[in-house]
């Protein structure tokens, strides 16, 4: 994750941060942290955390560092953790090693944590600094900052529409709105997602796949769980949602038929069925769900509907919008956010900390939302 100009970030806490962001997708529910150690001014251990259950981002670098981590510099994105998990703490093994100093970038909010990393660490004489790279780490890690404060993953709601709002013609054709390049970077974003979640909709019309294949991959991927929501029984058992390749989570309601739901199962998905909310799968509920399973960032992705429930509810934490330089025009082509939206302008949430990157032609507007009186 490169840093921004005027960034005061040291160039090995942006090499921990780059550690990191490959990370993401794999460790939920454990934060994706990077760790470099330097020594002498040479870096002689890099890490990342590897799956839940094996080894945290500190102890990657250590076992690379050997004997060389005594009296080294540790750079993490992350305050060390400071118990007995699935693995020993992060502390211990830092102390251990005989590392001299630590930089982090945020304290970790969770309740087995907080500042109790940074307690250990100096009363083994091991110095401490808190606060470099802490903006970039605090993006990275927003799902997990979220989750830990609020049991709840943080939703991105991603869309792409022409300029006039539009993500389809009035014929529902959606083939291609944006350009390559978009899907390029859609698919090298999806496997840092624990989950995709789309409405009937979406999987009647378009029938996507909703897997992640970047490009130029040659290992394993990870894949998101793709999620379905589906109040009234639409999926049909051939649909590509449900093909091998990623785990899927049909979410649907009461209203939908019990042969229905037993079809999904008998196509390999799983079945949740949630209450209901103005007849559509209650959100609130789905994301304590996704929560509990430990999921972190949650990406909707549509169709205008499920979006727009989102937004009603102000359930969304970032917008990744991207606008094609196409006109569509049809006054019945559906739009990128339907709902029950606002009635005066001055209620319309508004995006801050905007970053706006050219996607070939494309434009993608990034931004957090802010509600008026929130």
């Amino acid at each position: 994750m490169p840093a921004e100009d005027g960034d005061a970030t040291s160039e090995f806490m942006r090499l921990a941060l780059t550690e990191a962001d490959l990370a993401l997708g794999t460790t939920s529910p454990n934060p994706a942290v990077g760790a470099v150690l330097v020594k002498a001014g040479v870096v002689v251990g890099v890490g990342r955390t590897q799956p839940p259950g094996a080894a945290h981002a500190e102890v990657m670098a250590l076992a690379q560092a050997g004997d060389r981590a005594r009296g080294a510099t540790a750079y993490v994105t992350l305050e060390p953790c400071a118990h007995h998990g699935r693995t020993p703490p992060c502390t211990e093994a830092l102390i251990a090693a005989g590392v001299s100093a630590v930089h982090y970038a945020i304290d970790d909010p969770d309740a087995h944590v907080s500042g109790r990393g940074r307690t250990q660490l100096e009363a083994a004489g091991v110095h401490v600094e808190v606060g470099d790279g802490a903006r970039q780490s605090a993006r990275l890690l927003e799902g997990y900052l979220k989750h830990r404060r609020t049991g709840l993953p943080a939703v991105v709601v991603k869309y792409a529409a022409s300029l006039d709002g539009r993500i389809a013609a009035s014929s529902g054709d959606s083939r291609w709105v944006s350009g390559p390049e978009t899907l390029a970077w859609a698919h090298a974003n999806r496997p840092k997602l624990d989950a995709i979640v789309v409405g009937s909709g979406t999987v009647t019309v378009d029938d996507p796949q909703l897997t992640a294949r970047p490009e130029g991959a040659t290992g394993p991927v990870h894949q998101p769980v793709r999620v379905v929501l589906d109040a009234r029984g639409r999926t049909s058992p051939s649909a590509r949602v449900l093909q091998p390749g990623a785990p899927t989570l049909i979410v649907t309601t009461e209203a939908s038929p019990d042969a229905w739901r037993s079809s999904m199962r008998a196509a390999g998905a799983e079945v949740l069925v949630l209450p209901e909310d103005d007849g559509h799968v209650d959100l609130r509920a789905l994301l304590a769900v996704l929560g509990a399973r430990g999921m972190l960032t949650v990406l909707f992705e549509g169709g205008g509907i499920v979006l727009g429930s989102a937004f009603d509810r102000r359930l969304v934490d970032r917008v990744q919008a991207v606008i094609a330089p196409i006109i569509i025009g049809a006054a019945s082509a559906p739009a990128a956010v339907a709902g029950r939206g606002v009635e005066r302008m001055a209620q319309a949430p508004r995006l801050r900390d905007i970053e706006v990157t050219r996607l070939g032609d494309d434009v993608l507007i990034e931004g957090i939302p802010v509600w008026p009186g929130a």
